[in-house]
């Protein structure tokens, strides 16, 4: 049974982002975690923590383990994480106590989120980016069209539509901004050993750090994050609200496609079964129920902030359930957004309203 919209048979026909579920799917997920697995076995090996030679036989056996997902299955219903029985089989198959020794399962886990976000971010900046440039495009196309101006969902002054489709655009420019800055809040290696403080490595701490982060492409940190989630629930934040400059989009095209106003003109369109002669303005209705999403999930997230100690079981896997469907949600609104932008055939004339009303109805 499929309960998320964002994979379900047919609802993910609407929800669904295919580029995202393959960042977000299981087997990549596995990847960054024996990739941390690997980098780990060898980072320790070439800082004399393991043999040298043991630890990259270690790391070549884990590079190519078939993991078995049933088996972790099964441990994440009694350990609630999937690194104990992944453990278990990385050792089974390298023979080796060069595996995972002097790490936790946190260090595997949120590693992998790490490179999760990396390639989640490089989706989200080039569709952040080509919406932009469709806008861009509209306003070329059509930004001299006289359009009424709208305020409290009344008849106002008369505007262009470049003034109305720059209140689209210009938000994009500050969320690429945002997203720069949180990648290096976000992409950086956890290492912090089982109570975070890294003592297991002793004087070596730092040098296994900088090997481990420099293999997979993620920043060193001077403080395992174990707890610290502030850069995760900032990112959250930061995916409501490219969710919500796109969900304004959206509602403001649904409006002026209403009959009788039809400021708007799309092709294609959602059809009715019981109306045929209608076109459902679908992909803009979609914009603003992905964006109430996301706002809602928010919270969630900042809930997920309270780590107890030194490690939380509770907010830690609230992130698990969360943090993906937000990255999904995103992925999607972005790809229906600039799929709407390129379909407006018409933005401008002719209104139902009398256009002449040059009154600030308050």
């Amino acid at each position: 049974m499929n309960v998320s919209v964002f994979d379900h048979p047919w609802l993910a026909g609407l929800f669904g982002d295919p580029e995202m579920a393959v960042i977000l799917s299981a087997d990549r997920q596995m990847s960054h975690m024996l990739a941390f697995e690997a980098a780990w076995s060898r980072a320790c090996g070439r800082a004399g923590l393991f043999n040298a030679e043991e630890a990259e036989a270690a790391a070549l056996a884990i590079e190519n383990a078939r993991i078995d997902l049933t088996d972790i299955a099964a441990g994440m219903a009694r350990d609630g994480v999937p690194v104990p029985r992944l453990v278990q089989q990385l050792k089974a198959i390298a023979a080796s106590d060069a595996v995972h020794r002097h790490a936790t399962s946190q260090d595997v886990v949120d590693t992998a989120l790490a490179l999760t976000l990396k390639e989640a971010s490089d989706l989200l900046e080039a569709r952040i980016k080509a919406f932009a440039a469709a806008l861009d495009e509209l306003i070329s196309r059509f930004g001299d069209a006289p359009l009424m101006g709208r305020t409290r969902m009344q008849a106002a002054t008369v505007i262009t539509a470049g003034d109305r489709i720059k209140t689209w655009r210009l938000p994009l420019d500050d969320h690429l901004k945002r997203l720069s800055a949180l990648r290096a809040d976000v992409e950086r290696v956890q290492i912090g050993g089982a109570s975070g403080d890294r003592r297991a490595l002793g004087v070596q701490a730092g040098t296994v750090v900088e090997d481990v982060a420099q293999v997979l492409g993620l920043a060193p940190t001077g403080k395992a994050w174990h707890t610290l989630r502030h850069g995760i629930a900032d990112y959250a934040s930061f995916l409501s609200l490219v969710t919500g400059t796109l969900g304004k989009f959206g509602q403001d095209t649904v409006l002026m496609a209403q009959q009788g106003i039809d400021e708007i003109a799309l092709s294609g369109g959602g059809g009715s079964s019981a109306m045929p002669h209608k076109q459902n303005p679908v992909q803009g209705e979609l914009l603003v129920t992905l964006a109430r999403f996301n706002a809602t999930q928010v919270s969630a997230m900042h809930h997920a902030m309270i780590h107890e100690q030194e490690r939380s079981g509770a907010a830690w896997s609230l992130e698990w359930m969360v943090l993906p469907q937000m990255l999904m949600a995103t992925a999607r609104a972005l790809s229906a957004a600039r799929n709407m932008s390129l379909a407006i055939i018409r933005i401008g004339e002719p209104s139902g309203e009398g256009k002449t009303t040059n009154r600030d109805h308050r």
